[in-house]
């Protein structure tokens, strides 16, 4: 079977969006922080990966439509759960009786538990934020674009963002720490996990308008209405017009 060039690009946005969403999930139990106005701002690290989803879940959303978009959305969700199935099957086998000596210098059953299998809290945590922020952002987006039709990308990619992420860096707070830290500890944490996240999105907007260019004039994919659910991907020539 050979690929034309736009399913090979929606092949590729889904994969660069599968594999960020993997790898947040996975590095987001390292907290870090930053120093500004006198204080230390903590964030998780995995918000490194986040900004390319924010960018393709919108590009996306704007291309194939919200029908599209859930449905990847539900596909990623199951794909962080098998990941994370296979990590925790492989982390239930037998260690080689060679790696619990003392002369091992690999990795030993201490480092690969604390590294991947006692994040457990962080990683469900995760995924029932992700899922939840990435349901608003699609229906923000998608109320957005039907009240402007395809004028003001920037207004939706920025909205659907500012709105889902507020509920995802809440939720996931909530949820990974709990009781265990104070309230004024977790607005610290929200505020500033929020404010990197708003950043990240409106820091990204000129990308997305260049891969809006970029799939219009390259692919000659022409953004979906906004009273289409799913957009096929289809050559322009095979399109045939309706009066």
């Amino acid at each position: 079977m050979k690929l034309d060039a736009r399913l090979n690009l929606f092949i590729t946005l889904v994969a660069v969006f599968m594999v960020c969403l993997v790898v947040g999930d996975l590095i987001g139990g390292k907290v870090t922080s930053i120093h500004a106005f006198g204080r230390e701002w903590p964030f998780s690290v995995g918000q490194l990966a986040f900004p390319v989803t924010f960018i393709l879940t919108d590009i996306l959303n704007e291309f194939y439509g919200r029908k599209v978009v859930r449905r990847i959305t539900f596909l990623a969700f199951v794909m962080v759960g098998l990941t994370f199935g296979i990590v925790y099957l492989a982390g239930a086998m037998p260690w080689w009786s060679v790696t619990l000596s003392s002369g091992w210098n690999g990795v030993t059953p201490h480092e690969f538990d604390v590294v991947f299998t006692q994040a457990t809290r962080i990683q469900l945590s995760s995924m029932v934020a992700f899922l939840t922020a990435n349901l608003v952002d699609i229906s923000v987006f998608f109320l957005i674009k039907k009240a402007t039709g395809n004028r003001m990308l920037w207004l939706r990619a920025t909205g659907s963002t500012a709105v889902s992420q507020l509920i995802d860096t809440a939720l996931i707070t909530a949820l990974v720490f709990g009781t265990r830290i104070t309230f004024e500890q977790y607005i610290s944490f929200v505020t500033t996990s929020y404010l990197i996240k708003l950043t990240a999105a409106i820091g990204v907007t000129p990308v997305i308008y260049a891969l809006h260019e970029l799939i219009e004039r390259r692919f000659k994919i022409p953004p979906a209405p906004a009273d289409v659910d799913s957009a096929d991907i289809v050559p322009e020539a095979r399109v045939v017009k309706r009066d």
